[in-house]
């Protein structure tokens, strides 16, 4: 098995898996919403193939995409959203996952197009302050991903809320993308529960900074990295 093989099946296997949390932790419905993992060192991404329940995502049905996507490897059709993904990452080098579900207490605050204002130190600890709202776009093209790039320039935030949609994350890998997803609908229900009960407390900026930076260089165990532990 050469290099490339060796990356691929092992994304197809991590991917596979990620799409498992997205059930556990209640982010999905019957078959809408995908992770998808850049392949190292090449202009390639695993995903999620289109409509399969997620009884049936296993390593081998996972798509391998060009970031143009155009499928590389895979008998079944990519996600709906692979053109998103891959704007995202011929966008963003840096990142190397990208998830997207349509949690409900997160896509509610999207339906309403109000970003997440930080009152939480978890939320500041993730997202470095709000949790931004995208433009609506329509799916199967790649203004979604356009949308959440415009978005996201300039924000600590690794989730943005795309309006009448749902949620769209990146991460530095796959996981990191998936506990940002996690930690955004956490979020989300939390802040509307705050709002049902009076008027939640701000937390001061240099406060959200101290926090966001303690969490990203501080927390965990020496030689981990905190924001890639689901």
């Amino acid at each position: 098995m050469n290099e490339w093989d060796a990356d691929v099946a092992r994304l197809r296997e991590q991917v596979a898996a990620l799409h498992d949390e997205l059930v556990r932790y209640n982010l999905v419905a019957w078959t809408a919403g995908n992770v998808s993992a850049r392949v190292p060192g090449r202009d390639l991404m695993v995903i999620k193939p289109s409509g399969v329940s997620y009884d049936d995502l296993t390593p081998d049905v996972m798509v391998v995409c060009d970031l143009d996507g155009v499928v590389v490897s895979g008998d079944l059709a990519p996600s709906s959203d692979t053109a998103a993904h891959a704007y995202v990452y011929r966008a963003m080098p840096d990142v190397g996952g990208v998830v997207h579900t349509h949690s409900g207490y997160a896509t509610a605050w999207a339906a309403v197009g109000e970003a997440i204002p930080c009152h939480l130190t978890a939320q500041a600890d993730e997202f470095g302050g709000e949790i931004p709202v995208g433009p609506f776009a329509l799916i199967g093209g790649d203004d979604i991903g356009k949308g959440v790039v415009a978005t996201l320039a300039g924000h600590r935030s690794p989730a943005v809320l795309m309006r009448n949609h749902g949620v769209f994350t990146i991460g530095a890998d796959a996981r990191a993308a998936v506990k940002a997803a996690v930690m955004c609908e956490d979020v989300a229900r939390t802040m509307y529960l705050a709002r049902t009960l009076g008027r939640p407390v701000p937390i001061e900026g240099a406060d959200v900074d101290a926090l966001y930076d303690r969490y990203q260089n501080v927390y965990g165990q020496p030689g981990s990295t905190a924001t890639t532990a689901v």
